[in-house]
């Protein structure tokens, strides 16, 4: 359980007037105390109780819904083994001096604090789905750790303290992304760093298969789920002061194969399939071949971007 004395109050904010935050009588209060902010029974300050856009609330119902399968997709062995491969591609682009305050944005159960482990001073996490983040707080009960229900267009984080943000497979869920950038925006500091990694879909078969699987499968929601495409990305994010200094692809047939379990019914079975790590392993590295020849560096189905927020 997430205790209230271990939240990290100072980092913050009321989502509607921008104030800082109190404790009063066991919740959270804008310093004028117009606003007031319940916790839940595991001590997950909800912010986005009534508060929240009409996306978020579909997210926070579709994310209610699938939280178990998700979390159970993710302990495949042949699921961490390429997950693995994309952590390791992260992390080459990560810049460990701008580790010391993080957020994580649609943190889901926490993949970021869970990659970065030891590598920074104090977190928060948001994101839309209560049963998700009871999730994060039973795998990550530490005092240098915040979860929060909070809308990621609206976040109830402070101005200007956060070396470093990042979302691992959340910014595709999110259509007002000219709001979500700005956001990202207000809470880093002069030269901090926004990192993402996400479902890109610049390879026009990618964007034909995507069209068909995200309208068919119950895993997925088509109305709040867009791949990013660069075009489009690129310019939102520097209208929102955040410039692009990193954009890669990774994953091709591998990533389809051993990371769709949630959506391909028989990549389930590949957990009995001895040998899988090894295989899986494999297809890693035909993935990475394939992303780096000149003619497909463009065409894998994940983006690993970095912006970094203007002084």
């Amino acid at each position: 359980m997430q205790h209230s004395s271990q939240l990290l109050v100072e980092l913050l904010r009321c989502p509607i007037s921008g104030e800082p935050l109190r404790w009063r009588d066991s919740q959270l209060v804008s310093a004028s105390g117009h606003h007031e902010y319940p916790l839940s029974a595991d001590g997950i300050p909800l912010f986005a109780k009534d508060f929240r856009s009409e996306d978020a609330g579909t997210q926070e119902q579709h994310y209610d819904r699938v939280a178990q399968a998700y979390v159970e997709n993710l302990d495949y062995p042949h699921t961490q083994e390429y997950m693995a491969f994309l952590d390791e591609a992260l992390l080459r682009v990560v810049d460990p001096k701008g580790l010391d305050t993080i957020a994580e944005v649609c943190c889901g159960h926490g993949e970021a604090f869970k990659l970065l482990r030891g590598r920074f001073r104090r977190g928060v996490g948001v994101d839309i789905s209560e049963t998700m983040l009871k999730a994060a707080v039973k795998l990550h009960d530490a005092p240098h750790l915040t979860f929060v229900q909070g809308d990621a267009t609206r976040l109830p984080l402070a101005d200007g303290v956060f070396d470093s943000v990042f979302m691992l497979g959340g910014v595709h869920h999110v259509n007002a992304r000219r709001a979500l950038f700005g956001e990202i925006h207000r809470i880093l500091k002069p030269g901090g760093r926004f990192y993402f990694r996400e479902p890109v879909s610049d390879f026009f078969l990618w964007r034909l298969i995507r069209a068909l699987i995200y309208r068919m499968s119950p895993a997925l929601d088509h109305r709040t789920e867009r791949p990013l495409q660069r075009r489009d990305t690129e310019p939102l994010l520097a209208e929102a002061g955040l410039a692009c200094e990193h954009w890669s692809t990774e994953g091709f047939l591998g990533f389809c194969l051993f990371m769709n379990s949630d959506v391909l019914v028989f990549n389930r079975a590949f957990r009995h399939v001895p040998g899988i790590r090894t295989i899986t392993r494999a297809a890693t590295r035909f993935d990475r071949w394939v992303t780096r020849l000149p003619a497909l560096s463009h065409a894998g189905l994940q983006v690993i971007g970095c912006a970094v927020k203007r002084a």
